[in-house]
């Protein structure tokens, strides 16, 4: 998504100022270590140590199944999320509008799209399922079907009210919410933390998992008079799930939200399972020049999560809903090493993938309870989209 405006702090010519630099101190959410500016790492015996070439502000690498953070950078700096702000709009409004509810897009629903905003394609006077809507949002994060979605629920003012109510269940504390799009607004921020514990709270949820892993869909055309109305083609713009741009398909990917604004730059999230452990990463707006960094860096800060798990001590933790019995909080200690010292291996090769409703991956046996149970349960089996035979991409 690319937002027309840009902010005055962007345009400033004088290089040191265009790189602001993190607050002092930010929140304690889930660990003391993660208020603190700077790389945050405790690796133990036979840890590899940190990619070097990772330039994001700020990022996470967290075990998606016990919650615990492995690594962070700045984990908590309050910027502009761009449209990974969707994780939250889905997790909030999946639940209350049934995919199967049709729907006539009034003009008035299209009305304040902004300028240069990410669309899918949707006509005013035209039908739609809900489900068409969001294979809109998640696959081409088309604003035009968050706003629609946002009429079906009572409206923009409402839909922003409801995010953030969400928001503070989860405890994503960060977060304030301004555009249900993530569409560039002042004082609209999300942090690396909170984004991982949206895409987190989302993964519970089936729908969520099977429309963030799903590649490519046919999409409801034009309603020509007289002729039977065609489709069209729409793929996912995650390319760490397609393989795009020079991008591979990065072996394990199922999901969840890529996102870029003139403001916020690139940001993503991402879930990844090998050997059954399942990642979760964020990563936002790096700045090396190197191009589709933000989808490279979030590969190497994954490789490097699955070569160290088991090996590091965690840093942090990510916190279950207010709702939910909270799990017994991590006490971590002081940074040891920042692993800066050498280079980390490699980018792991990726294998072939495949396209269609949902991705080929599962955890055996993937079994869990609903988050409204009256305990979180932190040690667990994580769902991922169910496996799928399908062919292999070339």
């Amino acid at each position: 998504m690319t937002a027309a405006p840009a902010f005055a702090a962007m345009q400033d010519d004088n290089p040191e100022r265009k790189k602001p630099k993190p607050p002092a101190v930010m929140s304690s959410v889930g660990g003391s270590l993660l208020a603190k500016p700077g790389t945050q790492v405790r690796l133990g015996p036979g840890a590899p140590v940190l990619p070097k070439d990772v330039s994001g502000r700020s990022w996470i690498v967290a075990d998606a199944e016990s919650g615990e953070v492995l690594a962070s950078h700045n984990a908590h700096w309050r910027l502009p999320p761009a449209s990974t702000m969707k994780m939250l709009f889905a997790d909030t409004l999946l639940p209350r509008l049934p995919k199967t509810t049709v729907h006539k897009v009034a003009p008035a629903e299209l009305a304040d799209v902004g300028a240069g905003s990410s669309l899918v394609g949707i006509k005013e006077n035209h039908t739609y399922t809900v489900h068409d809507m969001w294979l809109g949002v998640f696959l081409r994060s088309g604003n035009d079907a968050v706003h629609v979605l946002s009429a079906m629920n009572g409206g923009i003012s409402r839909t922003v009210a409801d995010m953030q109510a969400h928001a503070e269940e989860l405890q994503a504390l960060d977060t304030k919410v301004v555009s249900p799009d993530g569409y560039d607004a002042p004082g609209q921020v999300s942090s690396a933390y909170d984004l991982t514990l949206i895409a987190r709270s989302g993964m519970q949820k089936k729908d969520f998992r099977e429309y963030c892993s799903t590649v490519s869909a046919d999409f409801p055309g034009e309603q020509k008079k007289g002729k039977k109305r065609g489709t069209f083609k729409i793929q996912n713009t995650n390319r760490l799930l397609t393989g795009a741009s020079g991008i591979s398909p990065y072996k394990g990917i199922a999901g969840v939200k890529n996102g870029s604004t003139t403001h916020a730059g690139s940001t993503f999230t991402g879930v990844a399972e090998r050997n059954g452990k399942v990642l979760l990463v964020t990563v936002m707006n790096p700045d090396s020049g190197e191009s589709q960094a933000v989808y490279k860096e979030a590969g190497r800060l994954l490789d490097w999560g699955f070569a160290a798990a088991g090996k590091v001590q965690p840093v942090g933790e990510l916190v279950p809903p207010k709702s939910a019995e909270p799990a017994a909080s991590l006490d971590p200690q002081p940074v040891k090493d920042e692993g800066k010292d050498e280079p980390a291996g490699p980018v792991a090769a990726s294998q072939t993938g495949s396209s269609g409703i949902g991705v080929a991956l599962s955890v055996a046996g993937a079994v869990l309870a609903g988050l409204g149970t009256a305990m979180f349960l932190i040690k667990r089996r994580w769902p991922l989209p169910d496996r799928v035979r399908r062919g292999s991409r070339p």
